[in-house]
C-alpha cells in the first residue's frame, strides 16, 4: 500500500514523500491534480450596458479592456472552493435533470456581482471588487484581493454579474487548481571515496563531511537539496570534476518519490492532494466494476 509523509507545508505549496509505489503511479496522481481536481472557477459573466447622468457627469459602461478581456481575468481569479458544500450542475440535486441553460442554484453556482466608477486618477477594479452574494466564506480571500482586472477613469464604470461553477481542469485551465506540479525520485548522498570527497570539503560549501552518518550516507531531505546543489561545483565542466570523480554522488531511493506542487488559492494544497486521489481511486474503482460485469 503506498504511503505518504507530508515533508513541507504552507497555505499554497506542498512538498511530499511517496513510499512504496512507482513513478506510473506518482504520475497518474500529478495529471489527476491538473485534469480532474475538482474546483469553482468563473464560468459565464454578463456585463450591465448602461448611461448614468449624475451631478452632471455622464457615466459610461465603457472601459478600456474588452468585456473579452475582462471574462478572461475573472476566470482566472482564485474562488474559494468548498467540496463538501457544492455540486457539480450536472450533479446538482436540483438542476441535474434540467437543460444545461436553466440549471444554477445555491447548490451548484457561486453569484458574484460587481460595480464601480472611475475617477479622474483612475480606479483600480480588483478580485476585492467581488461582491459575493452569500456567505462571508464565498468572497475572495483577502490574499488575492489586490488581483487587477482593470482600470477606469473619469467617466467610464463597469457593472456585471459573474457566476462561478465547479469544473475540472482538463475542460478549461481556469478549473485547474493546481501549478507546478513535479515529482522526483527520493534520493541519498553517499561518500564512495573518502579521500577524494576532501576536495568538496575544502570549498567551503554548505554540506560538510560531518553531515553524512558513519556508513557515509546523507538522508536529510533539505540537506540533499542542498548538496545537489553543492556538486555543481565539483561537476562535469569545472575544474575539480577529472580529480573529483564522483567521489559523493546522489542515488535514488527504491520505490520512493517526492511529489511537489503549489494551488491558484482556491483551495489549500493538502485539500488539493486528497481531492485528486479520490477522484483516482474512484476512477479504478469504476474500472474494476466495469470488469466485473464483463468477464
Amino acid at each position: 500500500m503506498v504511503k505518504a509523509e507530508i515533508l513541507y507545508e504552507d497555505e499554497e505549496k506542498i512538498k511530499i514523500l511517496l513510499k512504496e509505489t512507482d513513478r506510473a503511479f506518482v504520475n497518474s496522481i500529478r495529471r489527476t491534480l491538473m485534469a480532474d481536481t475538482p474546483k469553482m472557477a468563473i464560468d459565464t459573466v454578463r456585463f450591465v450596458k448602461k448611461t448614468e447622468v449624475e451631478d452632471g457627469e455622464v457615466w459610461e459602461t465603457d472601459g478600456p479592456l474588452p468585456d473579452e478581456v475582462i471574462a478572461q481575468r475573472l476566470a482566472m481569479i482564485p474562488i474559494p472552493t468548498k467540496h463538501d458544500e457544492f455540486y457539480f450542475q450536472d450533479e446538482c440535486p436540483n438542476c441535474a435533470e434540467m437543460v444545461e441553460e436553466d440549471r444554477g442554484c445555491a447548490l451548484c453556482t457561486m453569484l458574484y456581482y460587481c460595480q464601480v466608477k472611475g475617477s479622474k486618477e483612475g480606479v483600480w477594479v480588483t478580485a476585492g471588487d467581488l461582491n459575493f452574494l452569500g456567505d462571508a466564506d464565498g468572497f475572495i480571500s483577502k490574499k488575492y484581493q489586490s488581483i487587477p482586472i482593470t482600470k477606469l477613469f473619469q467617466g467610464q464604470m463597469i457593472e456585471f454579474s459573474a457566476t462561478a461553477v465547479m469544473g475540472r481542469g482538463r475542460d478549461h485551465v481556469k478549473w485547474s487548481p493546481v501549478s507546478g506540479v513535479s515529482f522526483i525520485p527520493r534520493q541519498i548522498g553517499v561518500i564512495k571515496t573518502k579521500s577524494r570527497s576532501k576536495i568538496l570539503w575544502d570549498l567551503g560549501l554548505a554540506i560538510k563531511s560531518s553531515d553524512f552518518d558513519k556508513d557515509g550516507k546523507l538522508v536529510d531531505f533539505d540537506k540533499v537539496d542542498q548538496l545537489r546543489d553543492d556538486l555543481n561545483h565539483v561537476g562535469s565542466g569545472t575544474e575539480e570534476s577529472r580529480e573529483f570523480n564522483d567521489a559523493v554522488v546522489l542515488e535514488d531511493v527504491p520505490e520512493e518519490f517526492i511529489l511537489s506542487f503549489e494551488t491558484d488559492g482556491s483551495m489549500n494544497p493538502k485539500v488539493a492532494f486528497e481531492m485528486a486521489v479520490s477522484e483516482l481511486s474512484s476512477r479504478f474503482g469504476g474500472i474494476e466494476g466495469d470488469l466485473k460485469a464483463v468477464l
